[in-house]
């Protein structure tokens, strides 16, 4: 749906007000290479691939909460980008002619004419596509625009649904020729193993990115072969390099499934997005189902709960973030501590994007006129039913904190339209009322529930999704514990220590307050059972440790040789291990309000009935 047709509410809308507040808001007034000085505005500084992303991000956060102050920010570099466009089509700096960092650009000025309706971009677009279609023939992409021209055919499936300019399918051709062909080499010739050197097919960014590639590829030429391509690439990184919140490592490229391994924020930021367009393409609920474990788990992780400052790789079992030295396939020390740029600042331009378009994702557009919820989060979204009369709906929800999503209908004429609800894969058990009166649950199709009826102002839904706890198989015999959409992590007491701040923001380590190497108890059933399960309020910030708004109580035994190795959690002992020491009440709270964590857990089992994980 356009920018601007989804409006967040409630805690999604507060994350968004820190965002802006933080990192994002401020970063150009501190930060040199999105600073005035950047060569996209005409000055002499970074050239490259940092602007736009940062207006990638920065675009439909200013339009998502009106806000007047970033959206001047936003406009001097639309304005700039657009002005700097040459007679031959090509535009940006001069000093740096890579295909790449103009695709980002065109990504936020796509962003900027949805919301605003610029009537400049399109034709603007029109002029460059031509460039490229006369210039590609003998400049080829290379580099990060090989490896990343899915994101350059996004742009000419936009353009050619609203222009139906007869040579952007010849363009889309060529560009898709010479993009590398993820969809066959990660279904069919994956990465196994740990990755020893670099190489494009590895890089964990260039993976996120390329995931998308068959389902751009899919809108040219409709062949079925590119969805069985994608789900088998994310199944076989599931199985070699799969992390508990549905991330895939890579510090910096591929490493194993193993918890103490990283993954980079630039990654979980692309795959969010990739997500999105493998959803909006296929429509298959199992994307959207990925979608919202990253979300709600692996991104607010990786950034501290004020937004103020990011980690350029987390670990899902982080029993430290400081200098020093870990088992990274290409990282420096300072990789993991909390900062403005820690190891390399592509993550602080890039981190803006992923809760704006996350927001712009929460509903789509169905082909028969409906509307369909792909994510549940606080927001209102207005849309046209099939009579073009509009409708909107109100989304009241603290989900992924609680079961229980409402939606009324607030406003436009009696309209009547589908209405696909998205039943995630864990729920087993959903319930629909509406207007009080219990709505008969047939099958779900494909994972949607289908609601098809006249829809008038007033009108209540209550959908819930029963939440309860899930262990997730990890490797070695491990487990991670789920709670609906939320990983549950182990909460490490946490000890911030500053090592310079600038501006209000800066660069900490955090050092653990408590013990860390625990097991937790199954009982014969195989699932550990909650001593009590606390739910609150959610507050602000909502991903704030102090005040997580679902806590839950297990009881963990202390695993003395599970120990340290290269300044990290060392591999999970096999389990089931024998329950030689005492049982204690262990705090488990959701992924992303622990900056330190254990997320896969070795288990001891409490019945010679459970021998298996």
């Amino acid at each position: 749906m356009p920018l601007g047709a989804i409006r967040p509410g409630g805690w999604l809308r507060e994350q968004l007000v820190l965002q802006a507040a933080g990192l994002t808001g401020h970063l150009d007034e501190f930060w040199p290479d999105v600073g005035p000085d950047s060569a996209w505005l005409g000055g002499e500084g970074e050239d490259w691939e940092r602007g736009p992303y940062w207006l990638d991000g920065l675009v439909p956060l200013a339009h998502l909460l009106m806000d007047r102050r970033l959206q001047a920010k936003a406009d001097r570099w639309v304005d700039a980008i657009i002005l700097s466009q040459g007679p031959d089509g090509q535009f940006g700096p001069r000093s740096n002619e890579d295909w790449w960092p103009r695709m980002i650009a065109l990504k936020a000025l796509i962003q900027h004419a949805e919301a605003t309706g610029d009537p400049r971009v399109v034709p603007f677009m029109i002029r460059y596509a031509r460039y490229q279609l006369a210039q590609l023939p003998e400049r080829s992409l290379v580099g990060w625009a090989q490896a990343r021209g899915a994101e350059n055919l996004l742009i000419v499936q936009w353009l050619y649904e609203r222009t139906g300019e007869g040579f952007l399918p010849d363009l889309a051709a060529l560009i898709a020729a010479q993009t590398l062909d993820w969809g066959h080499r990660l279904a069919y010739a994956p990465n196994r193993h740990r990755a020893a050197v670099f190489d494009p097919f590895t890089h964990v960014v260039n993976v996120a990115m390329g995931l998308k590639s068959p389902a751009i590829q899919y809108l040219f030429d409709r062949s079925p072969g590119h969805l069985i391509r994608t789900e088998r690439a994310l199944a076989n990184l599931d199985r070699d390099h799969g992390q508990v919140t549905g991330m895939f490592s890579g510090d910096e490229w591929l490493a194993g499934p193993g918890p103490s391994h990283g993954v980079e924020l630039c990654a979980v930021a692309e795959l969010m997005f990739t997500l999105e367009q493998l959803v909006r393409v296929f429509g298959v609920a199992s994307f959207a189902d990925r979608l919202e474990s990253i979300a709600f788990n692996a991104l607010p992780a990786t950034i501290t709960a004020d937004m103020r400052a990011h980690q350029y790789l987390q670990q899902p079992n982080q029993i430290a973030c400081s200098r020093a030295p870990r088992d990274w396939t290409y990282s420096s020390d300072e990789a993991n501590i909390f900062g403005l740029d820690p190891h390399f600042g592509c993550c602080t331009a890039n981190l803006h994007q992923a809760w704006p378009k996350l927001t712009s994702s929460l509903w789509m557009g169905t082909l028969d006129g409906g509307l369909a919820a792909i994510v549940y989060a606080p927001c209102t979204v207005r849309a046209k039913g099939n009579d073009g009369d509009a409708l909107e709906l109100a989304v009241e929800t603290a989900y992924p904190f609680e079961e229980t999503v409402r939606i009324d209908v607030r406003a436009g004429p009696p309209v009547r339209l589908p209405l696909l609800l998205r039943i995630p894969g864990w729920c087993t058990e959903p319930d629909l009322s509406i207007n009080g009166v219990p709505h008969r649950l047939g099958p779900p199709t494909d994972s949607y529930l289908r609601v098809e009826r006249q829809f008038r102002v007033g009108d209540h839904l209550e959908l819930t999704l029963p939440m309860s706890m899930r262990v997730l198989p990890r490797p070695l015999g491990g487990i991670g514990l789920g709670l609906g959409p939320l990983v549950l992590a182990l909460a490490i007491g946490e000890d911030w220590q500053p090592l310079s701040t600038d501006h209000g923001f800066g660069d900490w380590e955090v050092r653990p307050t408590g013990p860390w190497n625990y097991a937790v108890e199954r009982d014969g059933a195989g699932v550990p059972s909650a001593i009590r399960t606390e739910r609150h309020a959610v507050a602000t910030p909502a991903f704030a440790l102090e005040h997580a708004p679902v806590r839950v109580h297990l009881r963990g035994h202390r695993v003395r040789q599970w120990i340290v190795e290269q300044n990290s959690a060392g591999p999970l002992p096999p389990s089931p291990l024998d329950a030689t020491g005492r049982s204690e009440d262990i705090l488990l709270v959701p992924y992303g309000s622990a900056r330190l964590r254990i997320a896969e857990f070795p288990w001891v089992a409490t019945s010679s009935s459970i021998l298996r994980s």
